[in-house]
């Protein structure tokens, strides 16, 4: 009895099996439509191919993954903000996937080194359609706009989360993987759909209100 109470308040952290069924969701929209839409502009054909950026690309759902925990062991309403707002996300991506599916060109990779062999790897993992919005964007932008919203944020995680969700972000457009519509698109649905959640708690909190003032005064 006493092992289970000792355990039970980790339960919570079962919520996280959200994560492989929305991956299992994504494989199923990973795939050409009929049409396949190009997003990219000059200004993304300007940015250059940078290969050591496979690092904090290839690094990503792990990190995720450590900021829902970090989140979990800080403040459990934060940690349930995440994973709604990730969810949300994910399924208007996948949404959008299914109906306007677009595409980045790649470059053709040269040389055997460690960095080239990472993004050619992640290229094999990970196929040229899902772009609009970047999942890597929204997920690495939710995590630190959340901190950044959190009554426990202070110079060394801001600075922590920030500078790798930006790594990240950057990564998207220096391998190739994404244009930069794509990242906008990723952060403008952060906010919105974190907005809405924001929303929905104040009406479910004021409910609450409502039936505990009721109840005393009955």
């Amino acid at each position: 009895m006493a092992i289970a109470v000792r355990y039970r308040k980790y339960m919570p952290l079962l919520f996280m099996l959200i994560f492989p069924m929305l991956g299992a969701i994504y494989g199923w929209v990973d795939k050409p439509g009929k049409v396949i839409y190009h997003l990219t502009t000059r200004l993304d054909d300007a940015i250059p191919f940078v290969k050591y950026f496979a690092i904090p690309y290839g690094v990503w759902i792990f990190y995720i993954y450590l900021c829902v925990l970090y989140f979990f062991k800080k403040d459990i309403r934060v940690y349930y903000r995440a994973l709604m707002v990730y969810t949300l996300c994910a399924l208007v991506c996948y949404g959008i996937y299914s109906g306007f599916q677009t595409t980045v060109p790649r470059p053709v990779l040269v040389g055997h080194d460690p960095f080239t062999r990472l993004v050619a790897f992640i290229y094999h993992r990970d196929r040229p359609f899902n772009c609009f919005p970047s999942i890597h964007v929204f997920s690495s932008y939710m995590v630190f706009r959340l901190l950044a919203a959190s009554g426990f944020r202070n110079a060394r995680n801001l600075a922590l989360i920030g500078g790798t969700s930006t790594a990240i972000i950057l990564s998207t457009l220096f391998i190739k993987q994404h244009a930069i519509m794509d990242g906008i698109a990723g952060i403008l649905l952060v906010e919105i759909v974190l907005a809405g959640v924001m929303y929905a708690e104040r009406l479910l909190s004021g409910g609450q209100q409502e039936r505990q003032r009721g109840t005393f005064g009955a």
